[in-house]
């Protein structure tokens, strides 16, 4: 009893100096809410109706004809695109909510949620900035440690959004979040003031983030600029080009910063178009700067019910607009001209922030599975059309169209976080481009080009090797399932495909979504990690035809993966709310600012969940020896997905 006492003591003593990923209980917590409290959007339960069976219904039986060489597809074939295509925009003002307090606290389920992603991708591309990006400042300190605050939203700002202030700190959480799941970030500048430019986040995010730092915005949406009374009524596309020479200038005044090409810009968001920019000579002029070309774009907003501006948007009125290929095809054309400038000029092109639209997304519509179809299909095309990456918006409790969301602060361990149904469509995204960086896709335009079946066909290192078939139709009754006979000209099917499939009993649904029988959870139950038994279906094929039959539900996604499906393993964190200490785990600080990303994959942990293959932890790498394993389990799980 004496020896663990001690042994008790130094855990203890370790955990003051430390780095700490603590479980489910959030910040400040004492009880849980009454129960005539008002749900916060993210929560909200309202369920549309789903619309009607189309008519005439779409065809239920046609083929697919895929080429089975990359270099016997005439035309319609995308860039090479990153598994990582899909990742999160992170409002920079909820930063401490999603990621933790401060370096030495990090969110598990958050972690968890990554790592399904990094898994699946190779990595995670992050984003923190937003309307609150403009306008943040450093600080030396906080109170209570805080990485970040906010200051009181500026009256004259439409959407009333706050200032934040920032410490060191910020960039050490960042740093540590890299250090136990593989995420590379984005950061932005403020941008507020031309005069004065304050570049601390740029200094601090470079020494700090090193190699995990993917680039720095110059300016968000600043075609709003005016609107938002940041600007005089007269700024212009011109103005904005200059100021971001002046940027540049400064930038390279700057001996605190060594990188000089990783900027983006301009990130507008439709009332200017790209090419307003473009015509100011701005990709010739900061060629050498710019690591990227950006814009941002929703398809709709809410703005009305929340600042009064603009028009009402009824949401189950706008709900079929979700519901077919037209929406993403439609909201892509306008960049077609944009993307192919920037592959002229060796730049990528990224949509660096959306969602289902602007103002938070709306009640019914942003959390449901129709909309996770119409996120997923949206990227699908995205890629198509050559962008190289996109960013699902990510705001606070006031906002419904969340891909996870955690618990409000004053409430107990009871209530835990919470996946929008667009989580899923940025884990399946990276399913369908995998982690080899060399696929190509193509819309496939079949079953005569019907808007409510659309298909893809994914190339990997130059050979056909997935099929993506989407099924918007709501019916009950099972007449609108459809079959995709897949055959393969130049080739032949094998003997046997595998499919994962996206399930929900209507687009409308909210709960019961599962991704290969497995889901995350519903409201307040999510730790991150996936519940249930994987369902991967093996469908015999007709080689002596050259034929593969797919069923598709109505409503449903199904990946087709023609060549075998790679297992995914995936470190999880535990996150047992039986007690903090049982699911710590303490890190040393200079350990996790230094260590640039290394992935917890590489610590070679095993597993003690009961029932796992190995439930003895193996060794950690050498340059982790400051992670110290909780007293009643290890931290980090590791187990075994198809």
């Amino acid at each position: 009893m004496l020896l663990f006492a001690l042994w008790w003591f130094c855990i203890l003593a370790v955990v003051r100096a430390s780095v700490t990923v603590y479980g489910q209980i959030p910040l400040g917590i004492t009880s849980a809410p009454p129960a005539t409290a008002t749900l916060p959007a993210a929560y909200n339960t309202t369920v549309l109706n789903p619309p009607p069976i189309p008519d005439p219904a779409p065809p239920t039986s046609f083929t697919l004809s895929l080429q089975s060489v990359n270099t016997s597809v005439s035309s319609g074939l995308s860039i090479p695109i990153q598994g990582t295509f899909f990742g999160f925009s992170v409002e920079m003002s909820v930063i401490t909510q999603l990621f933790g307090k401060n370096s030495s606290f990090l969110q598990v389920p958050l972690l968890n949620l990554l790592a399904n992603i990094q898994e699946r991708a190779g990595a995670v591309h992050v984003r923190i900035g937003g309307n609150t990006q403009e306008f943040a400042y450093f600080v030396d300190t906080l109170p209570e440690n805080r990485a970040i605050s906010k200051e009181k939203a500026d009256t004259n700002n439409p959407t009333q959004t706050p200032a934040v202030i920032y410490t060191m700190d910020l960039f050490y959480l960042l740093s540590n979040i890299s250090s136990l799941v593989n995420v590379k970030w984005y950061i932005g500048v403020p941008f507020n003031d031309t005069s004065a430019f304050r570049f601390q986040i740029v200094e601090f995010g470079e020494a700090v983030l090193g190699d995990n730092l993917l680039g720095i915005q110059v300016g968000n949406e600043p075609d709003l600029y005016s609107a938002h009374q940041h600007r005089n009524s007269s700024y212009s596309p011109q103005n904005y080009a200059n100021e971001f020479g002046e940027l540049v200038a400064a930038l390279a005044a700057d001996t605190n910063v060594t990188a000089r090409d990783n900027l983006i810009g301009p990130s507008v968001s439709g009332t200017w178009t790209p090419e307003m920019v473009w015509n100011t000579g701005f990709i010739g002029q900061y060629t050498d700067n710019l690591g990227a070309l950006s814009v941002e774009h929703y398809p709709t907003d809410n703005c009305f019910p929340i600042y009064g501006i603009g028009v009402f948007h009824d949401p189950q009125t706008e709900f079929s607009d979700f519901l077919n290929h037209t929406s993403p095809v439609a909201l892509c054309a306008p960049y077609l001209n944009s993307t192919a400038i920037a592959q002229a000029a060796g730049k990528p092109f990224l949509m660096f922030e959306t969602n289902s639209a602007s103002c938070g997304g709306f009640p019914g519509i942003s959390d449901s599975f129709g909309a996770a179809l119409w996120a997923l299909d949206y990227g699908l095309q995205m890629a198509t059309s050559n962008f190289s990456g996109a960013l699902l918006h990510v705001g606070g409790q006031n906002v419904f169209y969340n891909p996870f969301t955690p618990p409000p602060t004053n409430e107990s361990k009871y209530y835990e976080w919470t996946v929008g149904a667009v989580y899923y469509s940025a884990l399946i995204s990276a399913e369908v481009f995998g982690k080899t960086n060399t696929s190509q896709i193509i819309d496939l335009h079949g079953n005569e080009d019907n808007i409510f079946t659309p298909q893809y066909a994914v190339y990997e290192n130059g050979a056909i090797a997935r099929v993506a078939l989407f099924n918007y139709v709501t019916d009950p009754s099972g007449a609108s399932q459809y079959t995709a006979t897949i055959t393969i000209a130049g080739g032949t099917v094998p003997s046997s495909v595998q499919v994962k499939y996206f399930l929900s009993d209507s687009v409308s649904t909210k709960t019961n979504i599962t991704w290969a029988g497995q889901t995350l959870g519903t409201t307040r139950t999510v730790d991150g990690r996936f519940k249930g038994t994987l369902n991967v279906v093996s469908i015999a094929c007709d080689t002596s035809a050259n034929t593969c039959l797919v069923p598709v539900p109505a409503p449903a996604f199904a990946l087709v993966f023609l060549t075998p499906a790679e297992d995914i393993a995936t470190v999880t964190f535990s996150t047992s709310t039986f007690t903090n200490t049982a699911n710590t785990a303490t890190v040393a600080s200079a350990v996790l600012a230094t260590s640039n990303g290394m992935s917890g994959k590489d610590w070679r942990l095993g597993s003690t969940s009961a029932g796992s293959v190995k439930s003895s932890g193996r060794r950690y790498h050498p340059n982790v020896v400051g992670i110290m394993i909780g007293a009643a389990s290890t931290l980090l799980v590791h187990r075994l997905l198809k």
